[in-house]
């Protein structure tokens, strides 16, 4: 039975992702440089939570795999942000990022083996049906082994770390913050926007023809990074967020079908070389002709990566970068105004980085 301790957080109806609790453009009294990173940190982290809890259960039943996929996604998000505003966060909420990272690995077995079942049925159903009974020895061991690996998932998710970082999440926003946590959001937003597109560029200018997999691996990470660091900020940066997530996930949609390509070959390699007689012959040859498939599917992949970034890197990327040094330069307009204002005439919400309490409106019938 789930042990899962009541955790309160803000609430998802059917499973759907809860809409970004960050608030809109000029809800904040003044105007989006009056936000703090803080501030937006803990929304974003209480939204991911409440996904956490509307994807966990049917992740852990198993019968949609995309269920996992969601938990993994959001479990990634959680680790973005931990680090994207590590200081502007109390203490124990970026002590909380080792644990995620542990629940990735948790999760990260089973839903790899999901992928790989599925190619496999996408790759059988364009076969002849006498081709066909050659695969059911491979995907019976893939089978096992995922059984295998949810119940490793299980058991980490039922884990007592799990449930503290759970609750350590719930209580995000409780904690006392230091002066750090007053930090403007636009501020950080455009510095850190700006270090994840240089690392990332770097990543790919160091690519080769005979590139390792650690490398292109590297690449993944990197536009992961910086997706999710321009996510935090869409309602501040708009449309040129909009635009540039939309190549952005192109870019990864290449790099995750190399990474798909390449683990599938890998667990092809470790099965084919058991002893013999564990796989029938039939089998082994079936295997050898899906390697060949997932090598060209990492071709292709590569051979198109160029063509991907040079979007990412093109005019959406300077659309976006203007965007981020104005709301940079009104970030600092507004500190040099407070700085020129008496302490007794800031208000107090705005000095701390929260919101100003606006007029009530009447309600419109």
């Amino acid at each position: 039975m789930n042990s899962t301790p009541h955790i309160p957080a803000p609430q998802v109806s059917d499973g759907a992702e809860a809409t970004p609790a960050v608030a809109p453009p000029g809800a904040y009294g003044r105007q989006d440089s009056s936000v703090s990173a803080h501030q937006v940190a803990i929304a974003e982290l209480r939204r991911l939570l409440a996904l956490w809890l509307a994807h966990e259960p049917a992740a852990r039943l198993g019968d949609d795999p995309e269920e996992l996929h969601q938990l993994r996604v959001t479990a990634r998000r959680i680790d973005a942000t931990l680090g994207l505003f590590k200081r502007q966060l109390p203490a124990a909420l970026v002590r909380a990022r080792k644990a995620t990272k542990v629940v990735l690995r948790t999760l990260g077995a089973a839903r790899d083996l999901d992928v790989q079942l599925s190619e496999l049925a996408r790759y059988c159903a364009q076969l002849a049906d006498k081709e066909r009974p050659a695969a059911e020895p491979l995907r019976a061991r893939l089978e096992a082994e995922r059984s295998r690996a949810r119940a490793r998932m299980l058991r980490g998710l039922d884990s007592e770390p799990t449930r503290r970082w759970l609750e350590t999440l719930a209580a995000a926003g409780a904690e006392p913050t230091d002066s750090a946590a007053a930090d403007s959001a636009a501020m950080v937003l455009a510095e850190r926007v700006r270090r994840r597109f240089r690392k990332l560029r770097k990543s790919i200018e160091r690519l080769r023809p005979r590139s390792s997999m650690d490398d292109y691996h590297q690449v993944r990470r990197r536009a992961k990074q910086l997706r999710y660091a321009i996510e935090c900020g869409r309602v501040m940066l708009g449309k040129p967020a909009d635009d540039m997530l939309k190549v952005l996930r192109r870019l990864q949609d290449k790099l995750g079908a190399h990474q798909d390509a390449y683990m599938a070959q890998q667990r092809l390699a470790t099965l084919a070389a058991e002893p013999a007689g564990a796989l029938p012959p039939a089998t082994l040859f079936f295997m050898g002709r899906l390697a060949g498939h997932h090598a060209a599917v990492t071709a292709q992949a590569r051979g198109t990566l160029t063509r991907s970034w040079r979007k990412v890197r093109g005019k959406r990327w300077r659309t976006l970068r203007a965007r981020l040094g104005q709301l940079r330069a009104g970030a600092a307009a507004l500190s040099a105004a407070l700085a020129d204002v008496p302490p007794a005439a800031v208000p107090a919400e705005i000095a701390a980085g929260r919101p100003a309490e606006t007029e009530p409106r009447t309600l419109k019938h």
